[in-house]
């Protein structure tokens, strides 16, 4: 069993660099959660190097924005990250194999407040995906759309093998009190369907190389992500070597049967780590000090 602890400050002494999640342990998409500016004030005022990694499908510059405009304080941070931001730098600089041969004429798989991520790209932007030679997945709209409403748009697009670019591997989202599918869900049914995904962001090791030269720590031994899924922050610190901790009240919490405030049930926490051969150095009910 990983050790319970009730705020970050029985371990922070241990390290000094930290990877943190942002929804489901920074904010709940519109607001911060109690204590969590807090703690980071007082990582920032303990001299540690602390980073956001989000599993956004959008720019670094919209993702910190909106994050000061919840009231998160950017000035806390040493740096911020995206999925979507990894994904773009792909489609802009086409500098590998597989961006090298992809086509021009984009089918964007995603709501109109992601349309930011077609920007300042040289691509061809088209509605039909007969026409498309690859998709740039976003995500749902996230108003309670289902897997099901998608699936003729997956079908012809993976019966015609035509490559998607996830740019979100989340498959869910709580928003609100309410589970809502997003990009990953998307395109986990795509690869079933037999399409090709190429996917950026948690858990994938591409992003955290990405962020350890914005941390600027070198011994990933003093390095702790923090987040609230096991399937990507917990799953890419361990693929990227480092120590995490699990936020219980996030994703798993109902899974977990985790009471307001408190830890997990142990039998359910140790069935959940059995299952993905995946346990984090410590349980923190919520990310505060």
């Amino acid at each position: 069993m990983p050790r319970s602890i009730h705020g970050l400050a029985e371990i922070a002494g241990r390290y000094d660099g930290y990877i943190l999640d942002l929804w489901g342990v920074l904010h709940d998409g519109d607001k911060p959660y109690p204590g969590a500016v807090e703690c980071l004030g007082h990582l920032k005022a303990a001299g540690k190097r602390v980073m956001a990694l989000s599993n956004a499908p959008r720019r670094v510059d919209v993702a910190a924005k909106r994050m000061a405009e919840m009231g998160i304080p950017l000035n806390l941070l040493t740096a911020v990250m995206t999925s979507g931001e990894d994904a773009w730098q792909h489609l802009k600089k086409r500098d590998d194999p597989w961006y090298a041969k992809l086509g021009r004429r984009c089918f964007h798989l995603g709501p109109e407040r992601d349309t930011g991520m077609l920007e300042g790209l040289d691509l061809d932007v088209v509605h039909d995906m007969a026409e498309a030679e690859f998709v740039l997945n976003t995500g749902a709209h996230m108003d309670g759309e289902t897997l099901n409403q998608y699936e003729p748009m997956l079908q012809q697009g993976a019966k015609r093998r035509v490559p998607m670019v996830c740019a979100n591997p989340d498959l869910v989202v709580i928003h609100r009190g309410q589970m809502q599918i997003c990009a990953g869900k998307l395109a986990e049914r795509y690869e079933a369907l037999g399409g090709h995904v190429r996917w950026h962001g948690k858990p994938h090791r591409d992003v955290y190389q990405i962020c350890f030269k914005l941390l600027g720590v070198a011994d990933r031994r003093r390095v702790l992500a923090v987040g609230d899924s096991f399937r990507t922050d917990i799953a890419g610190a361990k693929g990227a070597g480092i120590d995490a901790v699990f936020v219980a009240h996030g994703i798993h919490g109902e899974e977990l049967e985790v009471p307001p405030g408190g830890h997990p049930d142990p039998e359910k926490l140790n069935a959940l780590i059995a299952r993905t051969g995946l346990s984090p150095v410590a349980v923190l009910p919520h990310f505060v000090w």
